[in-house]
């Protein structure tokens, strides 16, 4: 279980601790929608840290005609403010080839009052053929990442949709039943998936059904520090939830809610809003 008792600790540790949880947020899923799949998703999220509101934003997917494009903001909001400004953009888009998304670009900014990061990202057939990524963080004590580490793999936005083939309902075990392999412009790791239960998801308004729960395990390959806390103690657990619900017309699922532990009590991401309608059909919204 994802523990909500917030432990005795100080601001710093807080922004550590959030910090921890933004990587396992970003790290997500994708593997395979049907062909000619049309659909919308609009969605708004809220962070918590041990209950305590500390962050906000939106989401926005569309699949239409062969072709996705995803993109996402956020910002930190209540006590988090006191601690410093942050807020963050990352788009992607890319193409739905043979059933699976094909990311084609992903770019990325986020800006805190410590630094500033932005990468820039051009792939194909799941290699990165282009790649600007600034600041590049000091390389002594980090994994060196290679060649090989930018092919078969995707970026996050991409790997924030989880599809599923087939005929059957994509609500189902199969998932979450992959490994995905992922690149953020800086580090290369691996999200392992694996079925937990069926479950629902409930909002005052919008999307109220059945979800799907995925346990995730954190799987570093390089570009991390080996030796970062935050690392050692993100491969232990064994806690991590992701919640995908449907995006309609399209057997895509994107997250609803995500519990992740940290030292400092449970963070979560959990969707205040999430509305998906048939590509251009405004009328046909799920609620």
């Amino acid at each position: 279980m994802c523990e909500t008792a917030l432990p005795v600790g100080t601001a710093r540790r807080v922004v550590r601790a959030c910090g921890s949880g933004a990587l396992v947020l970003s790290m997500l899923a994708a593997v395979a929608p049907a062909a000619h799949a049309q659909g919308k998703l609009e969605a708004r999220y809220t962070a918590s840290l041990a209950g305590i509101p500390i962050g906000k934003g939106s989401w926005t997917v569309e699949i239409r005609d062969g072709q996705y494009s995803a993109t996402a903001e956020g910002r930190v909001i209540g006590l988090m403010r006191l601690l410093g400004r942050g807020e963050g953009f990352a788009a992607a888009n890319g193409t739905v080839t043979k059933g699976r998304l094909s990311p084609a670009a992903f770019t990325s900014r986020v800006v805190s009052s410590r630094r500033a990061s932005e990468v820039r990202m051009a792939l194909a057939s799941g290699a990165v053929t282009e790649l600007e990524a600034e600041p590049m963080p000091p390389s002594p004590d980090r994994v060196p990442l290679t060649e090989a580490h930018r092919h078969g793999i995707m970026d996050p936005m991409s790997a924030a949709l989880v599809t599923v083939g087939g005929s059957a309902d994509p609500l189902s075990p199969d998932a979450c039943r992959h490994t995905l392999p992922i690149f953020d412009g800086y580090q290369r790791f691996d999200l392992a998936l694996s079925f937990k239960r069926m479950d629902e998801g409930r909002m005052a308004s919008g999307y109220h059904g059945p979800v799907v729960v995925c346990s995730v395990a954190y799987q570093p390959i390089a570009g991390h520090r080996p030796a970062r806390y935050a690392i050692k103690y993100l491969m232990e657990q064994r806690d991590i939830e992701i919640w995908f619900a449907p995006i309609a017309g399209t057997r895509v699922l994107a997250p609803f809610r995500v519990p992740v532990p940290t030292t400092l009590g449970c963070a979560v991401l959990q969707a205040t809003q999430f509305e998906t309608a048939r590509a251009g059909l405004s009328d046909a919204k799920t609620q």
